[in-house]
């Protein structure tokens, strides 16, 4: 007999984008394709986009406006839905999605839960004064069956933050899917500059773009010959104006961008080199889509970033702007390190794949079962 594996509402009621709804929707898809278990995401009320492209077998609900008060509203009704479609189911195993203080569905359920980061509990600050979701995923961290953490950087914060048990805590690493296959059909014109660096997602705080900025003004060869386009995140605001202003850096010169994969599969293909300077990464997977995307990885030496890299990138301090701008001169200015770096890349990748972490994830949840 199949075992009945789902997936609860929480990060498809607020994610239209983003890693963790993707790797949800990975995971779900593959194991659900291969005919190993019964699976449903249960979802009543959802906002996020990559739901739209699945099997709709697969998933229990429908899409909600996400305007104003109603979000709330649907998120909400998709929780209570999502607990009483998820009682009624009774699931051998549930995979909670993100960090509610309740368990929803039948206590019955193996539970599972995946730490992507500890970024709250590492960045902690007064910023992060109303935000629950640390004290949250304690809760539902203490009350998983297993943990899945996505590389052995986070299983490490983890044990040593949250006092976990290394035997409850299994790595399974991410794959990575904007890669060519992925992207058929493109017809894009985006009106790029000749020459850019790309930089993707969000850039306030541990992510470090301030100093990728600074690093860039130091060096005359690269600000002359390469413009910066950024990918993802908020728009660009009057505080970042301002650095600008501070910097020497013309507008003209940084370009802020928005989309889907096809916008981002583009910028990867046509990129000068993908500067990834976080302080801190539970896994990273912008240098994997730009590795599988012919695209040179520089990128910090922190945290999980050199586990997933390994030796495909160029690597600097993050905290260390000089060490910035020459990791960036030795790729930029040196062709030969640029193709040594690309071949590396094609070599890295092949150890990750979203088909590995879906069938890991598949004999986590068979192995549970069996042990009940």
């Amino acid at each position: 007999m199949r075992i009945k594996i789902a997936y609860d509402p929480q990060i498809f009621s607020f994610q239209i984008y983003g890693g963790v709804s993707r790797y949800i929707c990975e995971i779900a898809s593959k194991i659900s394709t291969s005919g190993a278990a019964d699976v449903k995401i249960v979802a009543p009320f959802f906002v996020c986009k990559y739901l739209d492209r699945l099997d709709r077998n697969l998933v229990v609900g429908f899409k909600a406006p996400n305007l104003g008060p109603l979000k709330l509203f649907f998120r909400f009704c998709s929780m209570a839905f999502g607990h009483i479609y998820l009682l009624l189911l009774k699931p051998s195993i549930i995979h909670e999605t993100y960090f509610f203080p309740y368990a929803l569905g039948s206590k019955k359920a193996k539970r599972v839960l995946t730490v992507h980061d500890m970024i709250h509990e590492k960045f902690a600050s007064s910023n992060f004064l109303w935000d629950k979701a640390s004290k949250y995923k304690l809760l539902a961290v203490h009350r998983a069956d297993h943990i899945i953490c996505i590389s052995e950087a986070t299983k490490i914060d983890l044990m040593d933050l949250f006092g976990v048990d290394s035997k409850k805590i299994s790595v399974i690493y991410h794959g990575y899917s904007l890669g060519p296959k992925s992207i058929r059909g493109l017809s894009i014109d985006l009106k790029l500059p000749s020459r850019y660096l790309l930089y993707v997602g969000h850039r306030g705080g541990y992510k470090n773009f301030k100093r990728f900025l600074e690093a860039y003004v130091l060096s005359n060869a690269i600000n002359q010959d390469f413009d910066i386009v950024c990918f993802g995140g908020e728009d660009l605001g009057v505080e970042e104006a301002d650095l600008w202003i501070e910097l020497g850096i013309s507008p003209k010169k940084i370009t802020h961008l928005s989309g889907g994969d096809e916008v981002l599969f583009h910028l990867y293909q046509n990129a000068g080199a993908f500067i990834f300077p976080s302080l801190y990464e539970g896994f990273g997977l912008p240098p994997l889509e730009a590795m599988s995307n012919d695209c040179v990885v520089i990128c910090s030496n922190a945290a999980s970033i050199p586990e997933v890299v390994g030796d495909a990138g160029e690597y600097f301090d993050p905290n260390d702007v000089e060490d910035i701008k020459d990791a960036m001169e030795r790729v930029l200015l040196q062709p030969e390190r640029c193709e040594e770096l690309k071949v590396l890349g094609r070599r890295r990748i092949k150890q990750f794949s979203w088909e590995r972490c879906a069938s890991e994830t598949m004999n986590l949840y068979e192995k549970l079962v069996s042990n009940t």
